[in-house]
């Protein structure tokens, strides 16, 4: 798996077992990320932009790497968490990586994604979230509602988010609790609206009916955190 950026490099070099491989621009200049590298004795090769840019057509900075492929958390581990966050079914991947930034800013560690018909973890993703993956455990399920229905038995309040419901600024965030945002243009699935104990809407006060799903995600997340 390649992924690329400055910020990606500094956070994944505090763990560099991970790493295989550099593929630097000949003319790179940040000498903190070249000393690590080079101290920790990593593989690495100087291109020019041309074939850095075959390897990887985003903004790579200048430095990309060649890392081991994501290792998902299993849901057994969140278990003891306080907040969980819910991805139903999330197409973008900058609205995730933007997502886990927000999480791990907010002292949230704990992200549940389906296996189906959503973004995974790529290189997009890494980059969004400058760095701060590494922080925060992303949990892949077969079914959301199942893994729901996990949750409720041990003792979680599901709280989605929705256009229509009770302003998020007046639900109860006390107790374990796990957050679920919607498909960026479908909302919440209808079973998994109908398994939420509560769904929280932001209110509306200019022309448009919504809010992007990330900084819908952002206010619900940091309302919990503040509420507890």
């Amino acid at each position: 798996m390649h992924v690329y950026g400055k910020n990606v490099a500094k956070e994944l070099l505090q763990n560099p077992k991970t790493i295989k491989k550099a593929y630097i621009y000949e003319n790179f200049n940040d000498e903190e990320i070249l000393d690590k590298i080079k101290r920790e004795n990593i593989s690495y090769k100087f291109l020019d932009k041309k074939a850095l840019d075959k390897i990887e057509e985003g903004n790579h900075q200048g430095i990309i790497l060649d890392i081991d492929d994501y290792k998902y958390s299993y849901l057994d581990k969140l278990l003891n968490r306080d907040i969980i966050v819910i991805l139903d079914h999330l197409e973008d991947p900058h609205n995730f990586g933007a997502i886990i930034r927000t999480c791990e800013a907010a002292g949230i560690n704990s992200i549940i994604i389906p296996k189906d018909r959503t973004v995974k973890v790529n290189a997009t993703v890494m980059k969004t979230s400058a760095g701060t993956l590494e922080n925060v455990d992303i949990c892949m399920v077969s079914n959301i509602v199942n893994a729901i229905k996990t949750l409720k038995d041990n003792g979680f309040w599901i709280v989605g988010t929705d256009m229509e419901g009770t302003d998020y600024r007046k639900i109860d965030y006390k107790g374990k609790i796990a957050i679920v945002i919607g498909n960026e243009g479908k909302g919440l699935s209808r079973l998994t609206e109908e398994n939420c104990d509560f769904i929280a809407k932001i209110p509306m006060y200019g022309k448009v009916n919504s809010l992007n799903a990330s900084v819908a995600a952002a206010l619900v997340i940091y309302e919990a955190v503040m509420n507890r």
